[in-house]
């Protein structure tokens, strides 16, 4: 796993895409702060811009660096989730214009798997994570039901997890609004 680890910090360093395992199903992922770099995820999945995309942190205590104010029934909630949980905040700063929706809000997930806490935790921001499809199909399940036509515009895929033959889901995903408003999206 560390030469993986390895081989996606070059790529992100160097503005690229990778296609990655996460907690929830397989991503397209860069550096969060890259707009360069965002811009091509949305033109590999063929994906409208005005559609955000989440960032993978590795660490709850990170999530103010990254939006105006943290809304306190947000830590209830990261302490009490049993599956992975995107919660979309809103205030959204520090981050590519272009990953900011229109709105100022971005979805942010505290990842658990042990692959992205480490890239994360070495690459110092966030990933964008977003499922590894052309906008508008299903979301793959496991690497097998990845599109090649996805895997080849990529700069890197991860060999990690390539074999798991198991169905993933992606995450449960709340809003959270001004004055302690929450909205479960799915």
């Amino acid at each position: 796993m560390q030469e993986e680890v390895k081989n996606a910090l070059d790529t992100l360093y160097n503005g690229g895409v990778i296609l990655y395992p996460t907690d929830t199903i397989w991503g397209l992922g860069c550096d969060a702060t890259n707009t360069e770099a965002v811009k091509r995820i949305y033109e590999i999945k063929k994906r409208e811009d005005s559609k955000s995309m989440l960032v993978l942190i590795n660490d709850a205590n990170r999530i103010p660096s990254y939006i105006e104010e943290m809304p306190e029934i947000a830590w209830d909630l990261i302490d009490v989730a049993d599956k992975p949980l995107t919660i979309i905040y809103p205030g959204a700063k520090n981050l590519a214009a272009n990953l900011i929706a229109s709105d100022k809000t971005i979805g942010i997930r505290v990842t658990n798997d042990p692959f992205c806490n480490l890239l994360i935790q070495r690459f110092k921001r966030p990933i964008v994570s977003t499922s590894a499809n052309i906008s508008g199909n299903s979301s793959p399940a496991n690497f097998a039901e990845i599109s090649d036509k996805i895997k080849k515009q990529v700069d890197y895929i991860v060999a990690h997890r390539q074999n798991e033959t198991q169905k993933a889901s992606p995450s449960e995903i709340i809003q959270l609004g001004i004055g302690g408003r929450i909205k479960v999206i799915r």
